[in-house]
């Protein structure tokens, strides 16, 4: 383990920090943002469609150093030793669908053809109509969600903006579990949300579908990389019990 220690689930999370400075000089294991990554992906996602994609930026990349620059020269970004970009894919509902209605199609063959079809209904009916864009179509989302609203509970997060945001919580929620992986594997990360988004995209190519979510710092922190004591406003402002 090159002198890491691997951490459980609790001490990772105590021991998490957002470490700006990483050791330059000591070996850094690439395997191990891969196996982090790997992890992630099994987070929970929005009606698992999967919308987003890790794009992995390590220092032998020709692009490592530019994207660090892109990054406000943070450095966090100049002196990790892998860049990971989160980028969310809502653009791609339409296959992330159809896996996986072919998958549960696998899967219910032997049940009724009335759990079938509304097993299969999701994913052939209610997400097309949920993810499909053209002019109009948002505003008579929400005027059906209205409607339905005033005779049962209904989901009110139907726009446009809503579908993006939903991706996006999608995206952290892998991100989370990425960076706890790093921290559980004796590693350390930065997310960061100083770049240049325009320039990042065209840097890497981005289709014009893509969003960036963030971009995460990765190495072997450096005390000074600290930038001072946790602070976190009391529980009791956080947490609530009714």
């Amino acid at each position: 383990m090159e002198g890491r220690k691997e951490l459980g689930f609790f001490e990772a999370v105590e021991k998490r920090r957002s470490v700006r400075i990483f050791d330059q000089e000591n070996p850094f294991n690439h395997e191990v943002v891969q196996k982090c990554i790997e992890a992630a992906i099994l987070s929970p996602n929005s009606s698992n469609l999967q919308l987003y994609q890790f794009i992995r930026v390590p220092e032998s990349s020709t692009l490592k150093d530019k994207l660090a620059q892109l990054c406000m020269r943070q450095k966090a970004a100049v002196t990790a030793r892998e860049l990971v970009v989160i980028i969310t894919r809502r653009d791609l509902w339409k296959s992330r669908a159809e896996a996986n209605y072919n998958y549960i199609k696998s899967t219910i063959q032997n049940q009724s053809e009335k759990k079938q079809k509304q097993a299969l209904g999701y994913y052939g009916n209610l997400i097309p109509k949920l993810y499909t864009k053209f002019p109009g179509w948002t505003f008579i989302k929400k005027l059906i969600s209205w409607w339905v609203g005033l005779k049962r509970p209904m989901v009110r997060e139907v726009s446009e903006t809503d579908l993006r945001i939903s991706v996006h919580k999608s995206a952290a929620l892998a991100s989370m579990t990425f960076m706890l992986g790093m921290k559980a594997s004796g590693y350390d990360t930065c997310p960061m949300e100083g770049y240049d988004s325009k320039r990042v995209s065209k840097l890497l190519n981005l289709s014009s579908g893509s969003e960036i979510c963030m971009i995460i710092g990765c190495g072997k922190g450096l005390p000074e990389g600290i930038y001072g004591e946790r602070f976190r406003v009391n529980s009791e402002l956080l947490i609530q019990v009714k």
